[in-house]
């Protein structure tokens, strides 16, 4: 009972249709509708994603290979979104202090944390998951009763991955725990561990070149089963969905609620002491008073804003992923090669490496345009907003300075990353001066764009960091031109490169983002004045 209620108040209080029932502020339930908006139009481009997917393997005679893809897909959405969300909603939270005030054990406070991160993730989960079943209906007719198999199955399948995602996090948190800098060690490994995610599908590709494991398999329906064969679970939604196996719907339901309680138990015992050393601060004792430096205003905004991203886990590894990947990219280049990056992404197909030249900056961009700081900046003021507005500052100022920051920290990752891939693709010096103004100039649209979104929906009631960073309204608006418009100018810019010379097309797409970037700018200094 005690649990229930802990759980319900925790979602009551971040509910935006609680706030949008209650509230009398105008602003608030447009911005609320818009958050609304925003949601469904990517639950729907999910849907529309997953049903089409089903419907091409259905033309191609392969639709019993869908469960397995649903599984595999569910199974690997829930354990990275948790993962991303475990350090700010499981651990380090800014309300742990009113938490563990109540009358409730660790384990507890945990659990319902845990099933707080389910709930709110649920839906993503159930839109791939109940599309498929859609296109899986219609081309494989199966039984009534796999649908309701299927439809039950989908509320359990996210459960294990997000509890062994939530204990890779636990152990991440107990090591970083152990440290004097617990949050940099935290920060650290989180890196580590996300690299190595990305970097593990190319480790299985070259195990299959490299004959290590078995041959390349032909089948989608083969290469299933032996996931399923690995991690189990995939296995037993198969079984349960094609064969109707009571035995394995059964154990997917019991091996989940069993992991849950080994899980939690494991996380009780330490939860106190680790929560407790990640949210203290060490003193230096070594501390000396030196001569004041003198900054601009902005500067010291900007340098207010770098202390902000590194003094929280889940802002440096949401705001600065991209930075890093964009690193490694330009280092990896360097090293293999371009035109061998090329073949390997494009599996050996004949492709000319050229052509990918002019489009050097938008793949960069990809990774360096993920989250702007901008976006989370404004809002991540939180309830000392008011600080803010009693200083005596022009609010242009301060959004000038948090402007400034997230130009420090895209500018040289892009510069970068565009020499060494030119270097590597063998780009012309002129050609590559030309790709650095254009990275500077989508770095400075990244930016502008980036705190225009962040200004429009602010949003300053939040209990947990997490809620801005990742679930914002803010952010999704600023995802959507940032992840699929530049994945589209990727493509245009290569088919424009195999007509149009490389450098008018560089001069066209920098005159077209610069002035975009201003525009934006001009927005944001008139969003400034109305937040004066």
């Amino acid at each position: 009972m005690k649990n229930s209620l802990l759980l319900k108040t925790m979602l009551l209080s971040t509910s935006l249709r609680n706030i949008y029932k209650h509230t009398t502020d105008k602003k608030k339930r447009r911005k609320i509708i818009a958050s609304y908006i925003g949601i469904i139009c990517l639950y729907a481009m999910i849907v529309g994603y997953s049903f089409s997917m089903c419907v091409g393997y259905g033309m191609i005679g392969l639709i019993d290979a869908v469960p397995g893809i649903c599984a595999i897909g569910v199974s690997t959405l829930a354990f990275i979104f948790t993962f991303f969300r475990t350090n700010g909603y499981l651990f380090n939270f800014k309300e742990y202090d009113m938490l563990m005030a109540l009358p409730f054990e660790a384990g507890t406070v945990a659990g319902c944390k845990f099933l707080y991160m389910y709930i709110k993730s649920l839906p993503w989960y159930l839109s791939l998951s109940f599309a498929m079943l859609m296109g899986y209906g219609i081309y494989a007719h199966p039984p009534f009763v796999v649908y309701i198999i299927w439809v039950v199955l989908s509320f359990v399948l996210p459960l294990i991955p997000m509890l062994i995602s939530v204990f890779f996090g636990f152990i991440i948190a107990k090591i970083s725990s152990r440290f004097k800098k617990n949050n940099a060690i935290q920060t650290i490994l989180t890196f580590m561990f996300i690299i190595f995610c990305f970097s593990f599908r190319y480790i299985v590709d070259a195990l299959f070149k490299n004959g290590k494991v078995e041959e390349t398999l032909e089948k989608i329906d083969e290469m299933n089963e032996k996931v399923g064969n690995v991690y189990l679970p995939v296995g037993w939604f198969v079984n349960a969905i094609k064969k109707q196996g009571i035995s394995d719907i059964l154990l997917l339901i019991g091996v989940s609620v069993i992991l849950f309680s080994i899980v939690f138990n494991i996380v009780g015992k330490s939860y106190r002491r680790i929560n407790s050393a990640l949210t203290s601060h060490v003193v230096r004792r070594d501390y000396k008073m030196t001569k004041q430096k003198k900054n601009s205003v902005v500067n010291a905004i900007a340098f207010k804003e770098f202390r902000r991203l590194t003094g929280s886990t889940v802002y440096m590894t949401n705001a600065a992923m991209g930075e890093v990947l964009a690193f490694l990219l330009g280092v990896v280049t360097l090293v293999i090669g371009f035109d061998k990056i090329v073949k390997m992404v494009t599996q050996d197909a004949p492709f000319d490496s050229s052509i990918l030249q002019p489009a050097i900056p938008f793949i960069i961009y990809f990774f360096i345009g993920m989250v702007a700081t901008t976006v989370c900046s404004p809002s991540l003021e939180g309830k000392n907003y008011w600080i803010i507005q009693s200083l005596p500052i022009p609010k242009k100022k301060i959004y000038q300075g948090k402007m400034l920051f997230n130009m420090y920290l895209t500018v040289p990752f892009m510069l970068f990353a565009i020499i060494c891939m030119s270097i590597s693709a063998k780009v012309p010096v002129i050609n590559m001066i030309l790709y650095m103004i254009l990275g500077v100039a989508l770095c400075a649209f990244s930016t502008a764009w980036g705190c225009m979104c962040g200004i429009k929906f602010m949003r300053l009631d939040w209990e947990n960091e997490v809620e801005v960073i990742k679930q914002s309204a803010g952010v999704a608006l600023y995802m959507f031109p940032n992840m699929f418009v530049v994945m589209g100018l990727v493509v245009l810019v290569v088919f424009l490169g195999t007509f149009i010379d490389h450098k008018v097309i560089a001069l066209v797409f920098i005159m077209i983002t610069s002035v975009l970037a201003g525009l934006c700018y001009y927005i944001v200094m008139l969003l400034s004045k109305d937040r004066a």
